[in-house]
């Protein structure tokens, strides 16, 4: 017996389940979401919020509360390695694109900037504007099993409030219920990796540390303390929640032994010493235990269920990759669902969620544990790996500050290890380079344009087929800035071309018309709507002014031309016709 019924049906409502939800109901596409919990996120968990996300978010038309509410970007990147707050200073290291060198290349690469937003704050956000739009959220509502058949899916669930069980119908069913899924286990994903490789606490305070922190602002402290109680080496991290007076610890425990019992005491103990001053008054908040994990699906989907975020890629915090890898994983999900339950694409345009996302979760899952593995030539430099006495550690740290050549080769490879640390909290290129390989992606027969710089550090523009389209800012007929992203998005696809190839946007309109979708063409020259007034659109658009740039839902690049064929409106007729599967033109074919 089935006691509701929807087109989707989105399983927990973390940033991967809200992202679903938000782009779901801005797309028009009915749907549920349930999660087991009275509410959103209790704890400040996922934070640093990247260019991707927050351009999302500006399509989704809630960037602004996103960025109203987050902690700006100049406040985010004196990142401080130190023996406690009140104490020596190791280094410092400018992160999340602080630096003067680096400020250029974010600024140029998006209309958006990144912010660190705790996830207590930002899932509300989500949510709310999800029902405002015709999310219907279930709180208190479990999640106990499904079954499948071809044509939908039958959700088992559980009231939490009144023990009640019923069963949801959907026609699809997006498990985002996290790192421990039971969706992605009942349906069988295969993953590669390891759970609880490291064992770590959370301890969420509230102290005012503005003496210590205010005048090297950031939003990570990392406090080297050999001896201390828990924690090996005694690596900890003060990580800012509200400057300068909401905080979250990370410290670590042995996972192969039982787990602490972390109460209030023992949580103020680890604060005093990370501060380094056991005066200053700590409420604590909550404490938390969970796992370092290095784990990933291979495969995000079996038949009509999805799975996102946590659910298929888990991993550590390095990198600030997770709450962002999730909300994109949504937001590529969602537009397709809306083609295909709207008839305007086929079934197996879905398939391309699986291609083009699984790669992007093994990248991350990867690339925040090889971060984790980069703190090694820190402790390298300092001399802490060939003892195990924290006295003798404590000397070998002070002794890089000896007039002596061995000090002096200590303090250089302190430098390099430190800059090392570019990957971890610089990797532009880790969080705007994605480039699609899919079916939803046509080729244009040219080679994939290869690196100038590291891959991983700096993101490189293109418009190659597959890669996010290049922010460039252009200006309307009465001078006004937009970015090239403006004018993509919206559930719809996009066209971009000069005036000598206006044909393309007759082209357009035709093929739109055939296909019953929407394709917004944009004639980028003098005269027309938006002018190329910095030339910085013909820089990067890589094809003629009698090209055209074909850009999907998502401002991923769906196929280019370089110029004007014989016949546009056939030429962009088997383009869109491939990238959507769509069900009419298969049939002819």
């Amino acid at each position: 017996m089935t006691d509701l019924d929807t087109d989707v049906l989105v399983i927990g409502s973390g940033p991967a389940g809200a992202g679903a939800a938000l782009a779901l109901a801005t797309l028009g596409v009915d749907h549920l979401v349930i999660t087991k919990y009275r509410w959103t996120a209790n704890t400040p968990r996922a934070h640093i919020t990247n260019q991707r996300t927050v351009e999302i978010f500006r399509d989704l038309g809630i960037e602004d509360d996103v960025l109203a509410q987050g902690t700006e970007h100049k406040l985010m990147g004196d990142t401080v390695f130190c023996t406690s707050l009140a104490g020596e200073e190791i280094g410092r290291v400018r992160t999340w694109g602080t630096h003067p060198a680096r400020e250029a290349d974010y600024t140029l690469a998006s209309p958006s900037p990144n912010c660190d937003i705790p996830q207590t704050l930002l899932e509300p956000i989500l949510i709310g504007h999800a029902a405002s739009r015709g999310s219907r959220i279930r709180f208190d509502t479990e999640y106990l099993g499904l079954t499948q058949d071809e044509d939908g899916v039958t959700v088992h669930v559980r009231d939490r409030m009144s023990d009640k069980e019923f069963n949801i119908r959907a026609r699809y069913v997006l498990g985002a219920d996290g790192g421990r899924s039971q969706v992605a286990e009942d349906i069988g994903l295969p993953f590669d990796g390891q759970m609880d490789i490291a064992g770590s606490m959370n301890i969420v305070f509230h102290a005012d540390l503005s003496a210590y922190v205010e005048h090297r602002p950031s939003v990570l402290y990392w406090v080297l303390q050999p001896g201390a109680d828990i924690g090996g080496i005694g690596l900890g991290l003060v990580r800012m929640v509200r400057p300068w007076n909401e905080w979250l610890i990370v410290w670590g425990y042995d996972i192969n032994q039982p787990p602490p019992d972390v109460d209030d005491e023992m949580a103020t103990k680890i604060v005093h010493e990370l501060v380094g001053d056991d005066t200053i008054p700590v409420t604590i908040r909550s404490t938390s235990l969970w796992g370092n994990n290095k784990s990933y699906a291979t495969r995000y989907r079996a038949g009509r269920v999805f799975c996102l975020g946590d659910a298929v890629h888990r991993h550590p915090p390095s990198n600030g990759l997770g709450s962002n890898t999730s909300i994109q994983d949504a937001y590529n999900l969602a537009w397709k669902l809306a083609y295909v339950l709207r008839g305007q694409a086929g079934e197996a345009l879905l398939d391309t969620y699986d291609a083009e996302r699984a790669p992007i979760g093994k990248q991350i899952v990867l690339r925040a544990n090889k971060s984790i593995e980069e703190f090694g030539p820190i402790f390298a430099a300092l001399g802490l790996t060939g003892t195990s006495d924290p006295e003798e550690m404590t000397r070998r740290i002070a002794a890089r500050a000896d007039n002596t050549p061995e000090a002096a080769a200590k303090r250089e490879a302190l430098r390099s290890a430190l800059e090392l640390k570019d990957y971890e909290f610089n990797a532009h290129g880790v969080e705007l380079g994605h480039r699609y390989a899919s079916d939803a992606v046509v080729g244009d027969g040219t080679p994939e344009p290869g690196f100038t710089r590291d891959p991983e550090l700096y993101y490189h523009p293109t418009t190659w087929p597959g890669a996010r389209l290049p922010h460039v800012w252009l200006a309307d007929r009465a001078g006004h800035k937009r970015s090239t992203h403006d004018l993509t998005g919206k559930g719809r696809f996009a066209l971009l071309t000069g005036i000598a190839g206006e044909s393309w946007a007759d082209a357009a309109a035709a093929v739109a018309e055939k296909l019953g979708i929407e394709i917004d063409a944009h004639v980028i020259g003098p005269g027309r709507e938006h002018i190329d007034v910095y030339e910085d659109w013909a820089r990067v658009r890589e094809v003629g002014e009698d090209g055209c740039v074909l850009v999907r839902p998502d401002a991923h690049v769906a196929w280019r031309s370089a110029g004007l064929p014989d016949d546009p409106s056939a030429e962009l007729l088997r383009v869109l016709a491939r990238v959507l599967a769509h069900p009419s033109l298969v049939s002819e074919k």
